[in-house]
């Protein structure tokens, strides 16, 4: 939820600050800027209402000379979209500008107190009290502005990524983060700052990730300086990553969401690999190795996410009920966090996040771990926050994501959790050995039988034309299969701004039925499992009241096929990995619809990949 980038070395500036908000525009997209210590020692700012490419555009032809700069693209909080909003913030007097990502909680305050003391303040942000206070500071006394931005930080309330560039110290770029991502690519006389690590991949593959209330000096020639707000020196290991973790293209595919569809079968192998050993009919992960004690020891597991990530959690409470037969419950992070929850030493809370930055999710980890739970990490960005914040943890492994709307990383989440619940029951001794050999196998031939699934892309594009007059849309499913209609509603929500809902298949005579007319289409989860029966039902209860149904159905159905409108086969396989197949048309069918009605389907309005924010 928003991105920053910061470049100091002895390249241009301008062309790399560029490319790290290309790169970053997934994270906000209604406005970019650049801020610039030009040649000359100028201070040049660029800004602009849209996209990235708007931004360039603006920029032809001005003074965007400098080897050191800040830039941002933002996903608005405080202040509608616009040149005047965007960052980067400059202070009154000119000396300092920032970008920043998070929410100062007590700016108000703090914009009052400025006001009276002469600032005038330009946008209607919240980041502006920062620069404006970093420039009162500073008139105070002849501080350096690492002692600046401690004395400003240490009056902020809420959360903080900034960069900060000094006109009166042109050779130095300033970074700072409390409960927001910010990491510093190391290189060869030059520095990178960003909120991931997609800007500085390719230029350098060693990287620092600061800690809260940390203060990053970079300076040409010199080593990172890093400092908390009681200025007492921080050392940080320096972490070897992948030079090409965060790239990526669409690959002769219109749109990221569509390419991240059809990879999933290698995502999956990819998840799977090292861990699934269809041969010797095992399946390990190191973290249970490692934790084995405490994990079998556990009275309780507790699923805390958010979105599509608390989705994956509702499937995996069900595997590790029915494999681990221990109780398990899943919690929205955001509430979780609000409703003192009962929480003790012998629980294990699983925190769930594609980016591993989730505001919320890393909240909940803080709570969870101060009433004394072991936390256990899944998410796929490797080196982000909550792999550092939890005590073990499985990354998902699917690659950079960067369609807004969740697709591989959905899959890789219910894959992870379904190799954990897999091996805990195992080292339990609560599945017998049939099962498990079963389970393994399955889990081997997921990705080839996804391939089948995707052959179903071009009927299912020619099938959403019917669907784009729709307002709503109902998604049902029982058992394994609900969270994927819940799912399923939240993609189609999300990229074509149709209004639709999820609900339990057997919840439908509770309320939702009175929906149902000629103009409802119903999409229906009725695949082979032990509920296809009551499945069945809910199907003809819909037709009877002349709804349009849409059915997922196992390869060879001929009974659900004979009364759905519209039927989309899929490979049969057991019931609890049901949802990495039927989420596959799911996902497909919300992104031709999208398509249809002319949607930015990697970019939905008002929404952002990373929410870093409450």
């Amino acid at each position: 939820m928003c991105g920053i980038t910061g470049y100091i070395g002895y390249r241009e500036a301008c062309p790399i600050l560029t490319e790290g908000l290309r790169r970053l525009e997934y994270r906000g997209y209604d406005s970019a800027g650049i801020a610039l210590i030009a040649d000359n020692g100028g201070l040049n700012i660029y800004k602009e209402k849209g996209r990235v490419s708007d931004l360039e555009n603006s920029m032809a032809g001005k003074d965007t000379s400098g080897h050191i700069g800040i830039a941002h693209t933002r996903w608005a909080t405080h202040g509608e979209p616009s040149a005047v909003n965007a960052h980067p913030h400059v202070s009154s007097s000119g000396r300092f500008a920032i970008v920043h990502n998070g929410i100062i909680e007590n700016y108000a305050v703090i914009r009052k107190n400025l006001e009276q003391k002469g600032y005038v303040f330009r946008s209607s942000t919240d980041t502006e009290v920062l620069v404006q206070l970093a420039d009162y500071v500073a008139s105070l006394q002849d501080s350096d502005t690492v002692t600046v931005l401690q004395k400003v930080l240490s009056e902020v309330v809420g959360a903080y990524a900034i960069a900060l560039l000094d006109r009166e110290h042109p050779d130095r770029l300033y970074a700072a983060r409390k409960s927001s991502p910010l990491a510093v690519g190391i290189g060869d006389g030059e520095f990178f700052v960003a909120s991931d690590i997609s800007p500085i991949a390719g230029y350098t593959d060693k990287v620092v990730y600061l800690d809260d209330e940390e203060i990053a000096e970079m300076h040409c020639g010199d080593s990172l300086h890093v400092v908390n707000l009681a200025n007492v020196e921080c050392r940080h290991e320096i972490i070897t990553v992948p030079e090409n973790l965060g790239k990526a293209g669409k690959d002769g595919f219109d749109h990221f969401m569509l390419k991240e569809i059809f990879e999933q079968p290698s995502c999956l192998t990819d998840c799977m690999r090292g861990r699934v050993d269809v041969a010797g009919k095992t399946v390990t992960l190191s973290a249970v190795r490692e934790h084995k004690d405490r994990l079998l020891a556990a009275e309780r597991f507790i699923i805390v996410a958010c979105g599509t990530s608390w989705h994956a959690g509702l499937i995996g409470k069900q595997m590790i009920e029915s494999f681990c037969r221990i109780p398990a419950e899943v919690a929205y992070a955001s509430e979780f966090r609000y409703s003192n929850p009962v929480v003790g030493s012998s629980d294990v809370v699983i925190a769930i996040s594609q980016s591993g930055e989730t505001a919320d999710t890393l909240a909940a980890i803080e709570l969870a771990r101060s009433k004394g739970a072991f936390i256990y990490g899944i998410c796929n960005a490797v080196g982000s926050s909550i792999p550092r914040a939890t005590d073990t943890g499985s990354y998902i492994h699917v690659g950079p994501e960067i369609g807004v709307a969740s697709t591989k990383a959905f899959t890789g989440q219910v894959t992870v959790l379904a190799m954990l619940a897999l091996d805990i029951a195992k080292e339990k001794n609560t599945i017998d050995d049939r099962t498990y050999a079963e389970m393994i196998e399955e889990l081997a031939t997921i990705p080839e039988k996804m391939r089948v699934v995707l052959r179903t892309n071009d009927r299912i594009a020619s099938l959403a034309k019917m669907f784009t007059y729709a307002k709503n849309f109902i998604y049902l499913g029982r058992g394994y299969s609900y969270p994927v209609a819940l799912e399923g509603a939240l993609k189609l929500k999300e990229i074509s701004y149709i209004h639709a809902e999820g609900y339990p298949a057997a919840e439908m005579k509770h309320g939702p039925i009175a929906l149902i007319d000629e103009e409802m289409p119903v999409v229906i989860i009725a695949t082979h499992n032990a509920l296809y029966e009551k499945i069945l039902s809910n199907v003809q209860e819909i037709k009877a009241r002349k709804g349009r149904v849409i059915a997922i159905v196992s390869e060879g159905d001929s009974t659900v096929s004979a009364i759905a409108d519209t039927v989309i086969e899929i490979p049969e396989t057991v019931e609890c990995l049901d949802p990495l197949l039927v989420s596959v048309p799911l996902q497909l069918l919300a992104y031709h619809i999208a398509v249809c009605k002319g949607k930015d389907v990697d970019r939905p309005r008002n929404l952002a990949k990373s929410v870093t924010v409450e």
